[in-house]
């Protein structure tokens, strides 16, 4: 499933009348668009290309078209603070999910209002500081035990390892359960489900083709294997009974919920949970390669504040450059690149009159990169993260977590496993890229590197 299946909406399926911009008192700027098509074709073949051109021609407030639909694209701070800070409720995302919803269900990311409300506070002591503190040991010994089967000279690919280690992370510290065993179907299951991309002509002809050879076939077929392992889990938790202090004894014995929506819950955190973190920590991997200087410099830290010591909560509170290394890697490539959403009512914003139903994206990869807001945005400069920075950075140009009410409840859980990640995988090797390899970001529900990052490990010195 590209990124284009998301943006655009659905809406013509679920009846919406989007009357959209004809009724603004100033018309929004946009490029000319197909009929029928609108300029689906443009932003499939480079959707980070085309919304960043769209900002830098048209401004920070643009509009394109997918198939019907008017797309308005938000690429300023104080949008970003009007939209989810300042206007939250007015700004749903239900309405604009698509396909993502049919298949993570209705769990966290995909409702909104009350019920997003109660079922957040169910869980959110699942992500308290000290639970989060208490997590770090998982996290340590499962990347360690990643690191007995990797030798130096070794050839892996980077961002299989990240996916299989963060997945089994995830399932350890709120299920309560090893995936040792189903890990590689598991993994694969995920990837295919997140990835496929049916064609075009079936979102225009609204045709779902479920067959062995399709991309939706492959994807439903993905969907029911981790459907069987959750209701599996569901269904021996229930069994045993008995309170295991983890997200699913929250979702079985906090509010009633039916197996069907603790089942979308436990998607969403698992495919949330490993996804985002994976994909961040490969293109760490990748940006510290090509730039040995930053990586060395990190590796001294490491070597200095751990002294050869297992990492913990404790000690990597103290790797200060690591956490701008990550920092920046995040600015760089935020996992999730886009954000959506659909007004519930009609309302006004730097001299526009937008009406209620109205889609808006708001995008990380063009406001973190903007170079009026980041200076020489395109480097990885990890030390413009320093507290006396000369240039401060802007409120709300940085959000790879999103902001306000709907920020990302596993964020500190994602923060604190992604620098204890890369702190014992750096004490032991250097990761190097092949020669002349360079990623290309590919866009889908998360932004990954296209054909993965494979890379030889070095021992570090």
């Amino acid at each position: 499933m590209a990124s284009f299946v998301y943006l655009q909406c659905m809406l013509c399926r679920k009846g919406y009348i989007l009357v959209g911009i004809a009724q603004s008192s100033c018309v929004v700027p946009g490029p000319k668009h197909l009929p029928g098509l609108g300029n689906a074709l443009e932003f499939q073949r480079d959707p980070l290309g085309f919304v960043t051109r769209l900002q830098r021609t048209y401004g920070d407030i643009a509009r394109f078209y997918l198939l019907g639909t008017p797309v308005i694209v938000l690429s300023h701070p104080r949008h970003v603070r009007y939209l989810l800070t300042e206007n939250p409720q007015n700004f749903t995302l239900r309405e604009v999910m698509g396909d993502l919803q049919a298949v993570l269900g209705d769990g966290l990311l995909t409702i909104d209002g009350e019920p997003h409300r109660q079922q957040r506070r169910m869980v959110q002591p699942a992500f308290h500081k000290k639970r989060i503190m208490d997590y770090a040991d998982v996290m340590v010994r499962h990347t360690l035990e990643t690191l007995s089967r990797w030798r130096p000279g070794q050839r892996i690919e980077m961002a299989q390892a990240m996916q299989g280690v963060t997945m089994r992370i995830v399932a350890k510290c709120l299920f309560n359960i090893d995936l040792a065993n189903q890990l590689t179907k598991l993994s694969t299951s995920f990837s295919t489900m997140m990835e496929s991309q049916p064609p075009l002509y079936e979102y225009i002809l609204n045709l779902h083709l479920n067959l062995p050879f399709t991309a939706y076939g492959r994807q439903q077929r993905s969907k029911a294997h981790i459907d069987s392992v959750i209701y599996d889990l569901i269904a021996r938790r229930r069994t045993e009974g008995g309170d295991q202090d983890d997200v699913l004894s929250m979702l079985l014995f906090g509010d009633e919920l039916d197996d069907t929506r603790i089942r979308d819950h436990i998607m969403t955190f698992f495919a949330a949970g490993h996804e985002t973190t994976a994909n961040a920590l490969t293109w760490t991997f990748y940006l510290l390669a090509r730039h040995p200087l930053v990586l060395e410099k990190l590796q001294a830290e490491l070597r200095t504040v751990l002294a050869g010591a297992v990492p913990t909560s404790e000690n990597c509170g103290r790797l200060q450059y690591l956490e701008w290394v990550f920092n920046e890697a995040l600015r760089l490539y935020p996992p999730l690149w886009t954000m959506r959403r659909w007004a519930r009512a009609a309302f006004e914003l730097d001299g526009y009159h937008f009406p209620a139903g109205s889609v808006f994206v708001l995008s990380q990869w063009i406001i973190q990169r903007r170079p009026d807001l980041w200076e020489d945005p395109e480097r990885f400069c990890p030390e413009r993260w320093h507290p006396d920075r000369t240039q401060p950075i802007v409120p709300f140009s940085y959000f790879p977590f999103g902001v306000g009410p709907r920020t990302c409840i596993g964020m500190p859980f994602a923060q604190m496993e992604a620098k204890l990640l890369l702190a014992t995988i750096l004490q032991r090797y250097t990761p190097r890229l092949l020669p002349g390899y360079r990623a290309i970001p590919q866009v889908r529900v998360t932004l990954r590197p296209g054909d993965g990052v494979p890379m030889v490990l070095e021992e570090a010195r």
